[in-house]
Order: structure tokens, then C-alpha cells, then sequence
């Protein structure tokens, strides 16, 4: 048996994924990070992300008789995470957090920290499964597609993946509760946490007005049709993203969908949902975790998290990688992920970096 290292969030799918290892006989040590999100607010204590998460994963590990420890991560979190969640705001694009930690400080960074505790592999609370074969390992959707978070992982670095564990991959949330009411865990029903848990507030302009200051992305501009016809006025294009309904103003003849964001314009372009579709879509910072396909080669795609995967052919341009969709998909949105699968094999992924239609 190996000795691992459990992220432990305080809420209860890390809870039961520390368990559920103990119980296998494995040598277990739970790690708490902590991030940028603790001194914000007093409220934000409450989530799994603040100082009653710190607790209740201190509370579960002394219940399971391992180890806790609490990594201080906030620079290398600022750096990775926030400073990116920033930034793509500014540029007009809508970023995903998650899979940006994820990639960087979850799993990256705490295996570096690990190794010092004598750690050989870092487990977590994700739905998903690890496949360990002598050719490599794979990552497949979790058992459970309605918890699958598969769509997050696809920036892991590739050398990383022999060293996984995912407890949970083969069970349901429901199961996930009753294990961990059985074990009497106080986490066994404890809430989940829906929020950004580097914005206190609950609303990421307030983050951005404290970083930016005055920038151009949270200052009045033009709502305007693709023709250029000026429509409206907003009071910063970082409060809209791509198929956003709300927030546009009334007195428009049928429903209007945010179809782009200009920042060097300030201009947020809206147009009815038929003008939402597009069939190409650009892709960058692309990181396989298999073969990457060539060329012309058929590939399902997933456009965003709780998207149906859809089919689409690679293409490649002097800038990168294009996907060509077999049908056309609405709001494809920059800044968020773009994720390859082979059915429910996890092939990588990359950032949505533009879409169109194709001419």
C-alpha cells in the first residue's frame, strides 16, 4: 500500500474519498490548502473554502485517526488562479477558475508539497476515474455523468496522471452521503458549495473593481446589433458574457443574447439567439493526455460544463487549433473550456479562444 495525500476541502466528497482509502488499508494524510479567500470576510468562513472548512477537515482526519496538515498556497493560488480569473475579465472573456486550479496549485503544487511528507500520490474528491494500465493511465467520466467533473481535469500535467487516485469515480453523491453518514462524518450533510471561493461577496465585480480599479472593462460602453446600430448603453462589459440574456434593458422587439464583447471598444454586441450559433471554434493553450489527433481527425467535444459533448473535426491553422462542429453549437463562450473526449475517455482539452461561422 501506498501512502497518499488527500486534498481535504472540509466538505463531504473529500471527506468520504479519505475514507474510503483508510478503509483500503492505504497510508492516508490529509492536506488543507489555504488560499487568498480566508481573511476576506467573516461570512465566508461558512463555506468549504474558508476557516470552517479548515476545521471540519480537521474534525473528519482526527476521526479517521490520519494525519492534517494546512498548506499555505496563497501565492502560488494569487498567481495561477486569481491573477488569470482577472485578467481574462479585463480582456472580455469568461474565465473557469476551476479548472485553472486544478491544473496548477490542487494537484501540481500539492504533490511537490507532498513529496516532503513522504507522499508517492495525491487523491481528491473529484467524480472521475483514474484507468491504471501498463500502456499509462487514462481519465474517464465519473460513473455517475450527472457529478462527472471530468471537464475540469483537462490541464493536468500529463505526468501526473500514474500518480492519481479518485475514490469517488464509481459512486453516486447519494452513495457518497450514506457512507459518510454511516461513518459518522460531520461533513455527512454538510451543503455544497456553489460559489467562487476567492469572491466573498458572492459577486466577482467586486473582486474585479478591487484589482482593476478603473479599467475600461467595468466602465460605460455601447450595447450595439452586429450591424454597429447602438441599442443601449452598459456600465462595464465585464458584467456580461457570451449568450447572457439579463442585464441588457428592455423595449427590444424579441429577446437579445450577448453574442460578443469588444473590450477595445468597450462594445457589448447583442442579437437574438439565432445569431448566438457558430460551427467553428478556436482553441489555444491546448494540453492532450493522449495522442493528440491529427488533422481531419473526428473528435466529441465538450463547450461547457453540463454541455452535451458533440462532434466536431480538427482542423489546424497558422494559429493553432480549429474545430470544425458537425452542427452548429450556441454561445460557444471565449475563456471557457473546450474539452475532447473519446466516449467517456478524457482526451485533454484547451481554452476557447474565439468562434465563428464559418465563411
Amino acid at each position: 500500500m501506498s501512502r497518499v495525500l488527500v486534498a481535504m476541502s472540509g466538505g463531504v466528497d473529500s471527506s468520504v474519498a479519505a475514507a474510503l482509502l483508510v478503509e483500503a488499508g492505504h497510508e492516508v494524510v490529509g492536506v488543507t490548502m489555504k488560499t487568498f479567500c480566508y481573511s476576506e470576510t467573516p461570512s465566508h468562513g461558512k463555506t468549504c473554502c474558508g476557516l470552517d472548512g479548515i476545521t471540519d477537515a480537521k474534525r473528519v482526519a482526527s476521526a479517521l485517526d490520519i494525519p492534517h496538515y494546512v498548506f499555505d498556497v496563497e501565492e502560488d493560488f494569487t498567481r495561477d488562479v486569481i491573477d488569470d480569473f482577472v485578467d481574462e475579465y479585463a480582456q472580455g472573456r469568461t474565465p473557469n477558475p476551476c479548472v485553472r486550479c486544478n491544473g496548477n496549485t490542487k494537484f501540481r503544487d500539492l504533490m511537490k508539497r507532498g513529496r516532503a511528507l513522504g507522499c508517492d500520490r495525491i487523491a481528491s474528491g473529484h467524480y472521475v476515474r483514474a484507468e491504471h494500465t501498463k500502456a499509462g493511465t487514462s481519465l474517464l467520466r465519473g460513473r455517475d455523468h450527472s457529478k462527472d467533473q471530468s471537464y475540469f481535469l483537462w490541464g493536468l500535467p500529463n505526468e501526473l496522471l500514474p500518480k492519481l487516485s479518485f475514490p469517488l469515480g464509481e459512486l453516486t453523491k447519494n452513495e457518497v452521503r450514506e457512507r459518510a453518514r454511516a461513518l459518522a462524518l460531520v461533513t455527512a450533510d454538510k451543503p455544497e458549495s456553489q460559489e467562487i471561493c476567492f469572491v466573498p461577496t458572492g459577486d466577482y465585480r467586486d473582486l474585479l473593481r478591487r484589482r482593476l480599479g478603473a479599467h475600461p472593462a467595468l466602465e460605460p460602453g455601447a450595447i450595439v446589433r452586429a450591424s454597429g446600430e447602438v441599442v443601449g448603453e452598459h456600465q462595464g462589459y465585464a458584467s456580461f458574457t457570451v449568450g447572457q440574456r439579463r442585464g441588457l434593458g428592455g423595449g427590444f422587439p424579441e429577446p437579445f443574447f450577448v453574442l460578443e464583447l469588444r473590450p477595445d471598444t468597450r462594445e457589448v454586441v447583442v442579437g437574438t439567439h439565432e445569431e448566438l450559433f457558430r460551427d467553428e471554434v478556436e482553441v489555444g493553450e491546448v494540453n492532450w493526455l493522449t495522442d493528440a489527433p491529427g488533422s481531419g481527425s473526428a473528435v466529441t467535444v465538450q463547450l461547457r460544463y453540463r454541455a452535451p459533448a458533440v462532434s466536431a473535426t480538427v482542423m489546424e491553422d497558422g494559429n493553432g487549433l480549429v474545430l470544425s462542429l458537425t452542427e452548429p453549437q450556441p454561445a460557444v463562450t471565449p475563456g471557457q473550456s473546450a474539452v475532447f473526449f473519446d466516449g467517456d475517455r478524457l482526451l485533454g482539452g484547451g481554452r476557447i479562444v474565439a468562434a465563428r461561422v464559418s465563411a
